[in-house]
């Protein structure tokens, strides 16, 4: 039979097929991981083991379930093994890092974590957290994002009118506009939306190898506790970071001292476990002194992870290429919503309308006839997990990357990995895993949301002590 996974998508992999992995259990998940190591250019041994939750099962498990479909209405299934695939990509950081550690990792409870923190709820056409709408215009729909109070200014020039003060006003002005008319002036305003249709036929990568450093050697890399820089915030970085932490990681996370992380303004507990463990350095970016502080930092690191569009990073002099250059075991993770080239890499997305463009909710559509968003956020803790697993495979290769993921291809491959063959045995599929789901009582479970043994540390509480350790002058 021939062999249609997909090959190694860059030669910079090469050095993980010599490592020996080990991939225990049955099931998609399983599978799914097998697949994630064998595009990374690893030949992972199947082992006798436990077997992985069904999808249907591992969807209601995370707690996404419940945050799909109407109020009022019974938690809708996805039809795609989504949450199979993020148990997937833990089940592969799992057999990369071979040791002990790995026990510290969590599961598909991810996807719902934040929503049962924060006490969010399912909306249907309304994301869990309230940002995102799913509009109808004149020829289909979209999802629009509005998370920043800056964002209302722009909708007048966006929809061709007057003030709009309320999502119903919104939603009348969309109804009579064309979606590629509107897709393409939101994107030119700095807008986060998307069209809700079909994704272009895949495969769709999963992640992307951009730049490689012109010096790498493989060996530089292997030098105890690997430090990681987290330029991130919000969700998915953090997330990532997070993770390599439980590997054994030493993570700094770095912010600006004018423009934290948002997430600190958000529930304290989620805060918290996307970033205990962590410490904090805080920097002035609109000094010359302090962005040399930080690219001596950069200079030191193995890995960094940022979730900036490029053009912010090149504004206060950092270029991912140069730091390769300079740092020839470096791993620099580039987390976007849609890509870091030609005209994607000025695209704003969030969770909830990354999801739609990928073909979450057309497939929802497709599936039950109502088009709705799925879960909460959900390209973010998916491309976080994936994540950790593309800095800690970098890492392991040697490092001298430049490694990219958006948002909208992370969620888009996850649909591509087990396809229904038309719309009616989606729709069959559907309905077998909604009642396997109702018939276990898991339809309306609440995520469990994992403890941490101390807060994340105040904004700049590490400053001093992070730059002079590595011998940065402060």
């Amino acid at each position: 039979m021939r062999d249609t996974r997909p090959r190694p998508a860059s030669d910079a992999w090469r050095p993980l097929a010599s490592l020996p992995l080990d991939l225990p259990g049955t099931g998609v998940a399983i599978e799914y991981a097998h697949r994630l190591l064998y595009s990374l250019g690893a030949e992972p041994r199947r082992q006798p083991g436990p077997a992985a939750a069904h999808p249907a099962l591992a969807w209601a498990l995370s707690g996404a379930m419940a945050l799909t479909g109407a109020p009022g209405q019974q938690g809708r299934m996805c039809p795609a093994p989504i949450a199979s695939c993020v148990d997937g990509a833990l089940a592969a950081l799992r057999a990369l890092a071979g040791d002990d550690l790995t026990s510290a990792l969590p599961d598909a409870s991810l996807l719902g974590e934040r929503a049962a923190i924060a006490g969010l709820r399912r909306g249907r056409r309304v994301s869990a957290g309230g940002a995102c709408r799913l509009l109808s215009g004149a020829d289909g729909w979209l999802a629009l994002s509005l998370a920043r109070p800056d964002d209302w200014q722009l909708l007048p020039a966006w929809l061709e009118s007057g003030a709009l003060d309320s999502w119903p006003a919104v939603a009348d002005a969309v109804a009579i506009a064309r979606i590629d008319t509107l897709v393409e002036r939101g994107r030119m305003l700095g807008l986060a939306l998307a069209a809700a249709r079909e994704p272009l036929p895949g495969p769709t990568p999963w992640c992307r190898v951009l730049d490689r450093s012109p010096t790498t050697n493989a060996k530089v890399s292997r030098r105890g506790t690997p430090l990681v820089v987290d330029l991130s915030a919000l969700w998915a970085g953090p997330l990532c970071a997070q993770l390599l932490g439980a590997l054994g990681a030493r993570v700094v996370k770095v912010e600006s001292l004018r423009r934290p992380d948002g997430a600190r303004g958000g529930p304290p507990i989620f805060h918290d476990l996307m970033n205990a463990g962590k410490a904090s350095v805080a920097l002035d970016f609109s000094s010359a002194r302090d962005i040399d502080k930080l690219r001596h930092l950069l200079l030191v690191a193995d890995i960094v992870i940022e979730s900036a569009r490029p053009r912010a990073l090149r504004q206060l002099g950092i270029d991912a290429s140069a730091m390769l250059a300079g740092n020839p075991r470096l791993t620099w993770l580039s987390i976007t919503g849609h890509g870091r080239t030609d005209d994607r890499a000025d695209r704003i997305a969030y969770g909830d309308d990354a999801g739609v463009a990928a073909g979450l909710s057309s497939l929802m559509l497709d599936a039950t006839g109502d088009i709705m968003f799925c879960g909460d956020a959900i390209a973010d803790p998916l491309t976080g997990v994936h994540a950790a697993l593309a800095a800690w495979s970098a890492h392991r290769a040697g490092g001298g990357m430049l490694v990219g993921l958006a948002l909208s291809e992370v969620v888009r491959h996850c649909l591509e990995f087990m396809p229904s063959p038309g719309i009616e045995a989606t729709r069959q599929r559907w309905r077998r895993w909604q009642d396997i789901a109702v018939a276990t009582g898991l339809a309306e479970r609440r995520a469990a949301i994992r403890s941490v043994a101390s807060p994340a540390r105040p904004l700049g509480a590490d400053t001093i002590a992070v730059l002079t350790s590595l011998g940065i002058p402060c």
